[in-house]
């Protein structure tokens, strides 16, 4: 999609959703029945990307951090950059250890690779179940119409998945939105001012992949409408 410098109006207020993720930094994360949660967390790696990248992968690492601290969860690293490349790691439970090896990935130019992200996420929940994708990004160069079954198939599993958009493409920001909504997941707009909470949205996506919707919903129950919406994304 053609980039536009547009951004994309947000009916959240700084102060409601701040009072959100203080109250779900604050929270224990629950517990959760039987096996160990399971988080992919996906970031586009391309050119596009650069200006932004030093500042982006520093807080996705306190983000990796954040995970490492809660416990009860296991994250897997999936990456695009270049021509065709696509690496996924191996599961692990020490998320702060991923996160190191994240500061290692350099952005190269290409286009993005948001279709095999979810082809990829549909394979292991096949496999063994995940409860959440975290993707981040800043734009959509594929056809949407493809992503949107793909996000389709997997809403069909269980599996939503947490756009979060580091840019201001307005065109790409409804992209994200409708992959979102489609797999049962959210969509959140991330600007200079927001980008410095990424790390506690995070959390946020921890307690649901741990304690699923009534957990998410239950943390959020004190705070204003704007927080409602947010949390009415996620499908139950």
């Amino acid at each position: 999609m053609t980039k536009d410098r547009h951004k994309v109006p947000s009916p959240k207020t700084a102060s409601s959703v701040d009072g959100f993720l203080a109250h779900v930094k604050a929270a224990p994360l629950p517990a959760k029945q039987g096996a160990r949660g399971r988080l992919i967390f996906a970031m586009d790696a391309t050119m596009s990307r650069e200006p932004s990248w030093d500042r982006a992968i520093a807080i996705q690492s306190e983000m990796f951090d954040a995970a490492s601290s809660l416990g009860g969860l296991d994250v897997q690293l999936v990456w695009f950059r270049g021509f065709g490349e696509f690496f996924a790691s191996k599961w692990a439970s020490d998320a702060k250890a991923l996160g190191k090896a994240m500061t290692r990935v350099g952005c190269r130019g290409g286009h993005t690779q948001i279709g095999p992200v979810l082809l990829h996420a549909l394979k292991e929940t096949k496999s063994a179940k995940v409860d959440a994708v975290v993707y981040v990004g800043d734009c959509v160069e594929e056809n949407v119409d493809d992503l949107a079954a793909s996000a389709g198939q997997l809403g069909l599993l269980g599996l939503p998945i947490f756009m979060f958009q580091d840019g201001g493409d307005s065109a790409s920001a409804r992209a994200f939105a409708e992959i979102a909504r489609l797999s049962g997941g959210a969509y959140c707009h991330l600007d200079a001012s927001s980008a410095s909470r990424l790390k506690d949205l995070l959390r946020a996506v921890a307690v649901y992949a741990s304690g699923g919707h009534k957990a998410l919903t239950q943390i959020g129950a004190a705070q204003g409408p704007e927080v409602h919406q947010l949390i009415s994304q996620v499908k139950k």
